[in-house]
């Protein structure tokens, strides 16, 4: 197989902040590096002018300074993890474990923010005119007319999000699992069923127009993640945070959970008891009664049923249990 695809995407451009680690044969990796921490990009030709990538992110935040070329369809899955992308066009759009996002790449520069650190996915790629042929050569039986498909998905080159579909989700969570011995050849009948299916899903049906949030509500629900996970001894209540950043509480708990993932009640409660597992560790000096006020917490039963509740088991069951280890 030619190694025009690689050179054709090379060619368009991945970025000053992103190498090329490792080369054998029709696979390749990649580092994106940023000063947040780095990620990899394992990607596999599978047919001409056709490219499946696993992206393993921890980082904060990078700038994608990523280059279309040409490209037809980009169909990425979010496996785990969270992913803000605030684009060329400056619009924010956020993934989360499970979406699958379709678009031509055509404004794919911007900064990305990875809301939880990491971020781990399946992107695959149609390059125009070599993926059109290739796909007719090698899969004469595939109905499919790429071009069609685009449209189809990404009018005016609009990105489209799909929350949540069994039979697309399916064929992803297989390819995560690829068998090492026959992977490309996998590759291409997974890509030949994503194709497919593609072609007979109601877009109106199980697409979600994706919400966009203005930078200035984005913004400051990052400051009120900082307040609130720099103050673990303190509790806030929606209407205290509404107030003191001049957000309605409705708007507060939307953008909120579009950023981050979950409600925000529920994720401050999560973040505590992560950093309550920690010191049950570090600090074994400390009582449960201590850390339970550290955490904001004036009721030592109320902390460890909360604890309980996010863990699976109490204080010092997991603090005897990691005694052991």
């Amino acid at each position: 197989m030619s190694s025009d695809l690689f050179e054709t995407l090379d060619s368009a451009g991945f970025g000053a902040n992103v190498c090329e680690v490792a080369s054998q044969g029709d696979c390749r990796v990649l580092r994106l590096e940023d000063k947040t921490g780095e990620g990899f990009m394992t990607m596999y030709r599978v047919f001409d002018g056709v490219y499946l990538m696993y992206n393993d992110f921890h980082l904060q935040s990078c700038i994608s300074q990523y280059q279309n070329a040409e490209t037809v369809l980009c169909i990425d899955h979010c496996r785990e993890g969270r992913i803000e992308h605030e684009n060329a066009l400056h619009e924010h759009y956020y993934m989360e474990a499970g979406n699958i996002r379709i678009d031509k790449r055509v404004h794919h520069e911007g900064k990305v923010v990875l809301p939880l650190s990491h971020y781990h996915g399946i992107t695959i790629g149609f390059v125009s005119g070599a993926a059109e042929q290739s796909l007719k050569r090698e899969l004469p039986f595939l109905p499919c007319n790429l071009k069609a498909l685009s449209e189809k998905f990404c009018p005016q080159s609009k990105e489209l999000l799909i929350r949540e579909n069994e039979q697309l989700g399916w064929v992803f969570a297989q390819l995560y699992h690829a068998p090492q011995s026959v992977k490309l050849d996998y590759f291409r009948v997974k890509i030949a069923e994503l194709l497919l299916l593609l072609s007979s899903l109601d877009v109106h049906k199980q697409a979600d127009q994706h919400q966009y949030f203005p930078t200035r509500q984005t913004e400051k629900i990052k400051q009120i993640h900082s307040l609130i996970t720099t103050s673990l001894d303190r509790t806030f209540t929606i209407e205290q945070l509404s107030e003191k950043f001049d957000m309605p509480c409705a708007t507060l708990r939307k953008v909120f959970r579009a950023v981050y993932g979950a409600p925000i009640y529920q994720y401050i409660k999560g973040y505590k008891m992560k950093a309550a597992a920690s010191m049950l560790i570090s600090h074994s000096g400390l009582n449960i009664s201590g850390i339970a006020q550290r955490l904001g917490y004036d009721n030592a039963s109320k902390f460890s049923a909360a604890f309980r509740d996010v863990m699976g088991e109490t204080p010092q069951n997991y603090r005897n249990r990691q005694e052991e280890i």
